[in-house]
């Protein structure tokens, strides 16, 4: 298990809960375990979001291996130029 954090927006669409224990060996993984789990934040997920991992943005890193000793955040996607 893995615990995954919430920052920004993403936490109003899981209902204010901030974090949650996921099953995962990879950001992708912890994204479609933490959307099955939670509806609402699906459509958020798949749309995309930052993923940090011990402080280092990730980007298409889907394979990008996660374990229970990582600090995991997950940020809205930020737009601007």
């Amino acid at each position: 298990m893995v615990r995954v954090k919430l920052g920004g927006t993403l936490k109003t669409w899981a209902g204010g809960q901030t974090e949650f224990d996921v099953e995962a060996t990879n950001i992708r993984e912890v994204l479609d375990r933490l959307g099955e789990a939670h509806p609402r934040l699906k459509p958020l997920l798949e749309k995309g979001v930052a993923v940090a991992i011990d402080g280092e943005i990730y980007r298409n890193a889907w394979f990008q291996p996660v374990t229970p000793a990582n600090e995991i955040y997950l940020l809205p996607m930020l737009a601007g130029g």
